[in-house]
């Protein structure tokens, strides 16, 4: 279990994390002829190497580092306008599968950093999946429809103020479950709708309502779903 949620904090990472936005303009502009691409690629083996900390590893993670560009070109050269949605959904489940048939045929051992111990690879995963991967997925989700109205409310808003709004309610939400406040989580949705749905309400707009409801709802589930999941997996290594 440790060995696959190191790889996927080394997925999570390259893919989201350490990975630019101009290296993904650049990549879907030039493709196979983009230099951030390989770059993409050798961060991803460099950070499946390191993570798990074994010499015998790295046929591995070289095996992962070719997938990851193979299943990324693969992504570039068919996906469209319309059709990016369904492209990062199968794009990062094939990654996933990957991690996962790795994970199997490694035998080896991962070593241990005596100052790291297993919860803190699963806490740390978990930490960072509900931030900027969490932010990009639900922008994915709900790309599918786009109020009109959006664009002229973001003129009056802080520069990316939602995007951090979202990742700083996701980690509350997430430290309320490991430390079992669960009713704080109430309070915190109910603080977010007299705030955010007031200014929604004087909008009169109602798709751009229903956008941001559908938003904070899937926003608040994911947050609250890998809360139990990493509460779990604590529990199982007590």
């Amino acid at each position: 279990m440790i060995l696959f949620i190191k790889l996927l904090l080394a997925h999570l990472l390259g893919d989201f994390t350490a990975q630019p936005n101009s290296w993904v303009t650049d990549k879907e502009a030039k493709k196979h002829k983009s230099i951030y691409l390989y770059l993409h690629v050798l961060l991803h083996g460099i950070l499946a190497a390191i993570l798990v900390g074994e010499i015998q590893f790295l046929p591995y993670a070289l095996l992962i580092a070719v997938s990851h560009g193979i299943i990324d070109l693969i992504k570039l050269h068919f996906q469209k306008n319309k059709t990016k949605r369904s492209w990062f959904i199968v794009d990062q489940l094939l990654h996933i599968l990957v991690l996962i048939g790795v994970v199997f045929l490694y035998k080896g051992e991962t070593i241990q950093f005596h100052w790291f111990n297993n919860q803190f690879w699963i806490l740390i995963t978990g930490v960072l999946f509900i931030t900027k991967p969490t932010s990009i997925l639900i922008k994915t989700i709900i790309s599918i429809w786009n109020p009109e109205s959006q664009n002229s409310h973001n003129e009056n808003s802080l520069s990316k103020a939602g995007n951090y709004i979202g990742i700083l309610e996701r980690l509350f939400v997430f430290c309320f479950i490991l430390t079992g406040h669960f009713e704080a989580i109430g309070f915190l949705l109910a603080a977010k709708s007299i705030f955010r749905f007031g200014d929604l309400k004087e909008a009169r707009d109602r798709k751009l309502t229903e956008y941001v409801l559908i938003g904070t709802l899937i926003s608040f589930g994911i947050a609250i779903a890998a809360g139990l999941l990493v509460q779990v997996l604590l529990l199982q290594l007590l």
